[in-house]
């Protein structure tokens, strides 16, 4: 199946792109993309614990099942002021 990954503000620098297609197993999960990525960014690895993920816009935690053309968000922290 396929998956689209957004990655927001770091994130985004460290993958060198606003969106990626992603073709992953049919039992992935919000988290097993993460590592995925992780493995073929190694940058990303120390900001793993803080990273949110974004499942269709509603936050979901890292065993949350993923389906095909299901949406990815990788939220970093953010602040404002």
């Amino acid at each position: 199946m396929t998956v689209r990954v957004l990655p927001f503000a770091r994130i985004r620098e460290i993958v060198g792109s606003s969106a990626l297609e992603r073709r992953v197993a049919g039992d992935a999960t919000a988290g097993g993309v993460w590592h995925d990525l992780a493995r073929e960014f190694p940058a990303l690895e120390p900001l793993e614990r803080s990273t949110r993920l974004v499942r269709n816009g509603a936050f979901v935690d890292a065993a949350t099942p993923l389906a095909d053309g299901d949406e990815l968000g990788l939220l970093p922290p953010f602040g404002g002021g």
